[in-house]
């Protein structure tokens, strides 16, 4: 099944097709981009309720949302958010089938605009940590692909392998990578259950005061198509590569708090490597249906972030942002010294305070 476009009143008709009383009288469909995998619009019935149509371009997208709207219905009740829950389907004539959701309320995230501090970023924290301390096999039930941290490293190596074949990537940007993947000390972590492609897009808030960013909450997750048990770092990239580092610490503190196993130490650098490497999985994707604009776009962006690694590298910075791809270096806490132990029947011969403190201190 190829990519097609489909008219606004075509996905509105669709929508009535899948839900029974559902008569449209007003529909609002997304721009249709190269690359998407869904037309999507947006219906008001005539009774005042919203919803989204989606209507898979692909075959790929059609299974992969088949296997999200299983998924979605086993985490419905299981998270402290809201997440999209079909109310119907209705077969295309260009095979698979469109799911029509209730619209959710909330606002996209602006990452750039994360305020930090109890708030937003604190709830976005404790959402992501909810979502990891689902039960992987709730993934692997919905027939989701699951991969350990190895195996998820291999992975990554080889679509490295593939961009470095189109010759369109800079040289110092796959040694930079080659690096980071092959470093094992960065890849010790315990494989989660993740949304995959968690930008702001994909959550929606809500404000008690809409003047206010730092009085909003997480009210739904959408997006799933991408979910798989793999690193809980993926979760993080759009994260650290948009928002500010205090916005990025809060809720890194957050999610912490929340999770039933302690973050690895190299979460946020491996964040960092997850964000530029969706660059390669986006110019792979324009290469394979040759869109020649995207990919020259792509490219440009690629050379951009190697002047920008290398510029980071030159002046020794490294924050949140596109730098050291190091692993972190965890050091051991110091050992106290022992407790001193007094005998009661040496208590009279205890030596002056400053006797001891002279003797502990190397100074007497």
């Amino acid at each position: 099944m190829g990519g097609v476009d489909r008219s606004p009143s075509l996905l509105a008709a669709l929508a009535s097709a899948a839900v029974p009383g559902l008569d449209p009288v007003s529909v609002e469909a997304l721009p249709s981009l190269p690359g998407q995998s869904f037309d999507v619009a947006f219906v008001e019935d005539q009774e005042h309720r919203r919803w989204v149509v989606r209507a898979p371009r692909t075959e790929v997208a059609g299974a992969e949302m088949d296997r999200a709207v299983v998924l979605l219905g086993l985490l419905a009740r299981r998270l402290p958010f809201a997440v999209p829950a079909p109310r119907g389907f209705v077969g295309l004539e260009t095979g698979g089938r469109a799911a029509v959701y209730p619209y959710l309320p909330g606002h996209p995230l602006e990452l750039a605009s994360l305020p930090h501090g109890p708030g937003l970023a604190a709830d976005l924290g404790r959402a992501i940590g909810a979502l990891h301390n689902t039960d992987p096999a709730l993934f692997e039930e919905a027939g989701l692909p699951a991969y350990d941290a190895d195996a998820y490293r291999t992975r990554r190596l080889a679509e490295l392998d593939r961009a470095a074949e189109t010759g369109r990537v800079p040289t110092a940007l796959l040694t930079r990578w080659e690096g980071a993947l092959e470093d094992v000390a960065l890849w010790r972590f315990a494989a989660t259950a993740t949304h995959g492609d968690l930008t702001g897009e994909e959550v929606l808030a809500v404000f008690d005061d809409p003047r206010d960013a730092s009085t909003g909450r997480v009210k739904a997750l959408t997006g799933w198509e991408d979910a798989k048990v793999a690193d809980p770092a993926d979760d993080f990239a759009a994260l650290v590569a948009e928002a500010p580092a205090a916005a990025v610490e809060t809720v890194l503190e957050a999610y912490a708090h929340v999770r039933v196993e302690r973050p690895d130490p190299n979460l946020l650098v491996r964040a960092r490597l997850s964000a530029e490497l969706r660059m390669l999985s986006r110019l792979m994707d324009a290469l394979a249906r040759k869109d020649v604009p995207a990919v020259e776009v792509l490219s440009t962006q690629l050379r951009r972030l190697d002047d920008a690694v290398h510029a980071a590298e030159d002046l020794g910075d490294d924050d949140y942002r596109r730098t050291s791809l190091a692993p972190v270096t965890v050091r051991p806490r110091p050992t106290p010294p022992p407790a001193l132990v007094v005998d009661d029947d040496e208590e009279d011969e205890l030596p002056e305070v400053g006797d001891v403190t002279e003797r502990r201190t190397g100074l007497g």
